[in-house]
């Protein structure tokens, strides 16, 4: 089977997102100023040749592990899709 999952990976809270505080500064230098707060994160695609669900879903819980997150100062979450 063949899986397309959706990673979305942000900071913990607690950490300082300096990225995040540019983005809000220039927006609000742009007079959007009812946003209140705005984090910047990734989001990742895979396609997971899997024998199911799980084993797809646990594979890229290694891979996250592994090289894709920095799990001292960042959370992800994983959507599975199968497509076949």
């Amino acid at each position: 089977m063949l899986y397309h999952i959706k990673v979305l990976v942000f900071l913990k809270d607690g950490v300082l997102d300096t990225q995040g505080k540019a983005v809000l500064g220039s927006l609000h230098r742009m007079n959007y100023t009812d946003l209140k707060d705005i984090r910047i994160g990734k989001y990742l695609q895979l396609w997971v040749e899997a024998s199911d669900e799980d084993t797809a879903r646990n594979r890229v819980k290694a891979m996250c592990s592994d090289l894709l997150v920095n799990n001292l100062i960042e959370d992800y979450t994983i959507e599975v899709d199968e497509l076949s």
